[in-house]
């Protein structure tokens, strides 16, 4: 593809906005600037706020059927065009064409869940409270809303907002990473063509100056946030700060227990797909597998050529089973971190260190890693390393694994393979770990559920998406009713008792 400029969408239309700063959007599988970002200012920002401000009002004020038959519009426009979408993450993020499909498919899922917001509005009505006086309950928009997200699914994770968000009335104004900008486009103009109102869906693109802008614009109402979790807390302190409701999902340092009795081939296959699957780059990956007793040994020559063998090259190339990271800075993030745990004294079983992928040598690319007898001190486990690597630590015992898994600050999600239901049982009963996987490796929700970790993986009180989502999107309302017919004769001083 030729060189190209991504801009903003502001009221309805690409905008190119002050067009003061600039940024270059990278290939990540050739490491060749492909094209160019134009950087949102605060004015920017005020113009998306200001048209937001006005189609909410009206958006709002539309029933709530009407609302979601245009995400019904937008819901077939995706399962359409899913392959369009698709390309625009494997150009700009380096997904593999099949995990590219495969994030558009759950991203696609959020959508459906939001289509049936006339169900999920509903309120609670209580009839004859007290004598001649009814109640119930509603949930209103906020406003305007905003969501900040991460460079790894630039597809599904605005999906886990937006479609929600404005399924309940509001205006959502987006800010995607720089680093892989076009899918905010690719959305935004289905929207439209969907029937959705000028102003009801925007997009800012930026860097931090526009992130710190969103924190605060006193016209924005909450923001939600997945990222880093030094980035997460920043947001959760600024954004309550300035008095929004927000949600920041952090990091993660996922752990996968594999107990003596496990399937050793079930395991392994669910290692290799968890840790290495898009190269590492997801908030779910498996990063440690969590050895107990003797099974470490068998374990690690089973994973041991399979992680040698992994095929790895640009999205497109058949059979491919990985691509690059994200950036060159990515790239060299993680070569430290392996290097410094073979000095710490863990074994690289393999070495994806200075990997050069024939036809694209000058991509980000490191091949996967596998790394034994890692210690929690070292800073390849205390470290979040997002990238293609997989620490094995042996523990003694089921209890060992849990006092491991529970001393880190991350608790996003975790998982555990065994073919003892007792011991299943406990572990998800006791692990203080808010996504739980038994003999599943990657135990992310469906839509219809929701999504969130515990500790310093989730700021807020709201999980992410399903209705964690619809409630972080609306204010309650509760109202009591009585006609003059059953009111009380005279003034009541007494506090109203329902006899």
């Amino acid at each position: 593809m030729s060189h190209y400029e991504v801009g903003h969408w502001i009221n309805g239309a690409v905008s190119r906005g002050s067009g003061e700063r600039r940024q270059d959007i990278f290939n990540p599988a050739t490491g060749a600037v492909q094209g160019q970002l134009l950087l949102g200012s605060a004015a920017d920002l005020d113009a998306a706020v200001a048209g937001a401000t006005q189609a909410a009002k009206g958006w709002g004020q539309t029933p709530p059927l009407a609302r979601a038959r245009v995400l019904f519009k937008f819901l077939t426009l995706l399962q359409e065009r899913r392959e369009l979408l698709a390309e625009a993450l494997v150009r700009e993020h380096g997904k593999t064409l099949p995990d590219a499909l495969g994030e558009v498919a759950r991203g696609i899922e959020v959508v459906e869940f939001a289509t049936a917001m006339p169900q999920l509005l509903k309120g609670e009505y209580t009839e004859q409270i007290a004598r001649g006086m009814d109640a119930w309950s509603m949930r209103q928009p906020l406003g305007v809303v905003a969501g900040i997200t991460p460079f790894n699914f630039p597809a599904m994770v605005p999906m886990w907002m937006y479609p929600i968000a404005i399924g309940c009335g509001n205006a959502f104004i987006l800010k995607p990473s720089e680093r892989d900008p076009s899918a905010s486009l690719l959305m935004a103009r289905w929207l439209k063509e969907a029937g959705l109102p000028d102003g009801v869906f925007s997009v800012i693109q930026g860097d931090k100056d526009i992130v710190d802008a969103i924190l605060a614009h006193p016209g924005i109402a909450a923001v939600s946030f997945v990222g880093s979790t030094p980035v997460a807390e920043h947001i959760y302190r600024i954004g309550t700060a300035h008095g929004k409701r927000v949600q920041a999902l952090g990091g993660a340092k996922n752990h996968m227990v594999v107990m003596p009795d496990a399937d050793l081939d079930g395991a392994v296959d669910a290692l290799m797909g968890a840790a290495y699957g898009s190269a590492g780059e997801r908030c779910m990956a498996i990063s440690v597998a969590v050895a107990v007793g003797d099974v470490g040994h068998k374990l690690v020559a089973a994973l041991a050529p399979k992680v040698g063998a992994l095929k790895i090259g640009e999205g497109h190339q058949q059979g491919a089973e990985m691509g690059p990271l994200i950036t060159r800075a990515s790239q060299q993030r993680v070569e430290r971190l392996i290097g410094e745990g073979v000095a710490a004294g863990a074994k690289a079983v393999v070495d994806g260190r200075g990997l050069r992928v024939p036809g694209h040598e000058d991509g980000f690319f490191v091949g996967g890693t596998l790394l034994d007898g890692v210690g929690a001190e070292m800073s390849c486990y205390s470290e979040e390393i997002f990238g293609p690597v997989l620490c094995v630590v042996r523990v003694p015992d089921l209890a060992a694994a849990i006092a491991l898994i529970e001393a880190n600050e991350y608790a996003n999600g975790v998982a555990i393979f065994t073919r003892d239901g007792h011991v299943a049982r406990e572990f998800v009963h006791h692990i203080q770990v808010g996504m739980v996987g038994v003999n599943v490796p990657l135990p992310v929700p469906m839509a219809f559920n929701s999504f969130g970790g515990w500790k310093r993986s989730l700021f807020g009180d709201h999980h992410a998406y399903g209705p964690e989502a619809v409630r972080f999107y609306t204010k309650h309302k509760a109202v009591m009713q009585r006609w003059p017919d059953s009111t009380p004769k005279g003034p009541q001083f007494a506090f109203p008792q329902n006899t």
